[in-house]
């Protein structure tokens, strides 16, 4: 069988002509799109001279799986006032979304809105994003790119056999937490865990961004990490830097070797078998033949969703201060 053709989504940009500032970024942003596989229509492309503009925008609005709606403080204003083409676009979403509340069709994008009513009346009670903030501006646009792809960072796992279905099954079932103790999914956190359990094994994100990292004890200073696990490619140690958002490039470390060991306070830098990198910074160890009660190592760790080597990207984006705890 031939491979079936992918078909681009249909994506129509609502937005104001504010100014020409405005209007030059609402046209990067869409040629960006364009370029990253959504089949963005725009008026600057798509309405020529002596179009008729009702035509365009119903055309436009009914063909479209989505509609990015770029509020900014005159978008806003325009809508909820019903004026010029922003008032007339707002019609017709109004009586679309009428027809069903719960479509997530219309998606409110945030830019030069310093107002604190972010959105039209109409899409009051929708989540925005927010392209307000520049130094966020990669991290949001991945994150727009992969809602209009229907591609998350984070899918739904597949749900398991109920453990209590029968009462046969009950007396087999391990339904106190074994493997699955042993994973983080979300893609920045800190994980805590024995690694004398599990193999020493502890994975870290899922589908294609998941990393299973592979530990050994070493001393209460420094642990061992390799390159063992299936889903692992590379491993390397950045001894230049103290944190994880001063990585600029993640394949400048040497990672020839399949095991490293790592410091306390020192940062690993590990390639999966998929192309995506994560970074670990090594915050406590401890080791029962040198006096502690267990053995724990406790990391903190950013998985660069995006497939760039740059964590310096979101160096303005806060990591969580913990992700739980999962020690054995």
């Amino acid at each position: 069988m031939e491979n079936q053709i992918e078909i681009p989504p249909t994506v129509f940009i609502s937005y104001s002509h504010d100014s020409e500032d405005h209007k030059n970024w609402v046209l990067q942003l869409s040629t960006r799109l364009r370029s990253n596989g959504v089949d963005v229509i725009l008026d600057r492309w798509n309405l020529k001279l002596g179009s008729d503009l009702a035509s365009f925008m119903e055309r436009g609005l009914s063909k479209s799986q989505r509609i990015i709606c770029i509020c900014s403080e005159p978008y806003v204003k325009k809508a909820n006032d019903g004026k010029g083409g922003t008032g007339y676009e707002k019609q017709i979403m109004t009586a679309e979304l009428i027809k069903d509340q719960n479509t997530n069709w219309v998606i409110p994008l945030i830019k030069n809105n310093p107002e604190e009513r972010k959105t039209p009346i109409f899409l009051g009670g929708r989540l925005y994003i927010s392209f307000e903030d520049s130094n966020l501006y990669e991290s949001n646009y991945e994150e727009l790119l992969r809602d209009l792809l229907d591609e998350p960072i984070l899918p739904i796992p597949p749900i398991g056999k109920n453990p209590f279905q029968a009462i046969k099954e009950f007396a087999k079932q391990k339904f106190f937490p074994t493997s699955e103790k042993y994973v983080s999914p979300a893609t920045s956190g800190i994980a805590t865990f024995d690694y004398s359990n599990n193999n020493g094994n502890f994975a870290i994100g899922q589908g294609e961004l998941m990393f299973e990292t592979h530990w050994s004890k070493a001393s209460n200073t420094s642990i061992h990490i390799y390159t063992n696990p299936p889903t692992i490619r590379t491993v390397a140690i950045a001894k230049d830097i103290e944190n994880i958002y001063e990585i600029s490039d993640a394949r400048n470390y040497d990672s020839s070797s399949r095991v490293r060991t790592v410091k306390l306070n020192q940062i690993t830098v590990i390639q999966n078998n998929n192309g995506f990198y994560a970074a670990i910074k090594v915050l406590s160890i401890k080791d029962d033949s040198r006096g502690d009660r267990n053995d724990e190592i406790s990391f903190e760790y950013f998985i660069q969703t995006n497939g760039s080597p740059n964590f310096v990207l979101r160096q303005k984006k806060s990591m969580p201060n913990a992700y739980g705890s999962f020690a054995g």
